[in-house]
């Protein structure tokens, strides 16, 4: 996992698998991203393996941010995530457009 510094917010970039094996210190890091003064950019292009306490995860972030009056939308998708999405049919809940970066699209 990467955080950088973007414009007026903040990306963190998730490199490894969304599953029930690591949520627990994932919540905590991207917890802690959400309680910073800035918008946060969500990348989950190098998630490889999403399960549904990653998709619990996401969508505890999301509330939160937006309990918070933060702003945090996820900016790419990898295949595993958009499948999952489109599994549970919670694209609408995110509300950003899927994408996926070219290097990995079919």
């Amino acid at each position: 996992m990467t955080n950088a510094n973007q414009g007026d917010g903040r990306r963190m970039t998730i490199a490894c698998d969304l599953t029930i094996y690591n949520a627990e210190a994932l919540k905590d890091e991207l917890m802690h991203e959400l309680g910073l003064d800035a918008a946060l950019e969500l990348d989950l292009a190098q998630v490889g393996t999403i399960d549904s306490a990653g998709i619990q995860l996401l969508m505890l972030a999301k509330r939160e941010s937006a309990r918070q009056g933060r702003q945090m939308q996820i900016v790419a998708h990898s295949p595993a995530v958009c499948e999952l999405f489109d599994f549970y049919n919670i694209v609408g809940f995110f509300g950003d457009p899927l994408l996926i970066p070219a290097r990995n699209a079919d």
